[in-house]
């Protein structure tokens, strides 16, 4: 980190910690100028993650799918369709129709998540409002699969800064926890019936290509968030396993489970060095959080993630992010 930046770090908690009239001790201390570099290192990331998604779908958005009368699924879908049907720009239907799913979030995901959320799609209106982009092509089938390939890399880059700018997964979330119904079976639905009504309002071609379009986007998505499914499995492998445990417990509301095993690399005749294993299940939204805690802890903690397509009981339905 650069000494501007690190500088105004420990200034920053410095004055935090003399407002407060706190004093830590020296090693207090040092942990907690750890604790603000991890999160600012992170909070440059997911910002630049959230203004390249931002862009990204703009692009998708004013050069594909809104000069040609295109659709998508989701909440996006609704937001185009809206616009067709109104003539309200889609600038202030994006936010208008986000608007309840993201307060959804606070109590579902996260007030962090929800918070970037809410400004992601503040810019992504404004961006979709202000900034011009040419019309690219008149090809329908072009318009499809480019207009979701932009849109979908922006909702994934959105995403990986620990955002949306699509509602419908914290829909598909908070539905899921309530009922025996998954994630997938959520969106499912959700684009299904949407397309249903693109087809009864418009024709059932642009329904179609609707469709493709949707296809596009989610395989994109899929692709930018390294293929991630709806839930996450981590298995982390440090040193720090109890205040890593700690961390997922309280500073994340979840649970894990910890097994007891041996590092197995050594030569023969060595004696192999016992360690604890924690493994904790997250939805894919909550893993910018969980890198951000892990990170204050070790940093060079070994972590392994695996998709899961769905999870049933334990506390991953139960209760909502801190």
């Amino acid at each position: 980190m650069k000494p501007i930046f690190q500088y105004i770090i420990v200034e920053t908690l410095k004055r935090q910690l003399k407002n407060k009239k706190q004093k830590l001790p020296s090693k207090q201390f040092e942990k907690e100028i750890i604790n603000a570099k991890v999160e600012f290192t992170h909070l440059i990331r997911d910002s630049f993650f959230i203004l390249l998604g931002v862009l990204s779908a703009s692009f998708g958005l004013n050069g594909f799918l809104l000069p040609n009368s295109f659709i998508d699924g989701g909440v996006m879908g609704i937001s185009l369709i809206s616009t067709e049907l109104t003539g309200i720009p889609l600038s202030i239907l994006i936010v208008a129709i986000n608007l309840p799913f993201l307060i959804l979030g606070f109590s579902t995901i996260s007030r962090q998540f929800a918070l970037r959320s809410i400004i992601a799609i503040i810019l992504l209106a404004v961006s979709v409002h202000f900034i011009p982009v040419p019309i690219i092509t008149n090809d329908k089938l072009l318009i499809a699969v480019f207009g979701g390939f932009f849109l979908g890399l922006g909702i994934g880059l959105a995403i990986r800064g620990g955002s949306v700018i699509d509602g419908t997964e914290v829909l598909a979330v908070f539905i899921s926890r309530k009922t025996s119904l998954t994630i997938g079976d959520v969106i499912l639905i959700f684009n299904v019936l949407i397309f249903l009504v693109a087809a009864y309002i418009f024709t059932i071609e642009i329904s179609l290509y609707a469709i493709l379009t949707y296809l596009s986007a989610s395989k994109i998505v899929d692709f930018v968030v390294s293929g991630i499914e709806e839930y996450v499995g981590v298995t982390i492998i440090s040193d720090k396993n109890e205040e890593i445990r700690l961390a997922i417990v309280e500073k994340l509301g979840r649970g894990c489970t910890i097994y007891s095993g041996k590092r197995g690399y050594g030569k023969r005749g060595e004696t192999l060095k016992q360690t604890e294993i924690v493994y904790t299940l997250i939805t894919r939204l909550e893993l910018a959080k969980l890198h951000t805690e892990i990170d204050k802890i070790d940093n060079d903690a070994f972590i392994v993630m695996h998709s899961i397509k769905d999870a049933k009981g334990g506390m991953i339905k139960k209760r909502p992010m801190k």
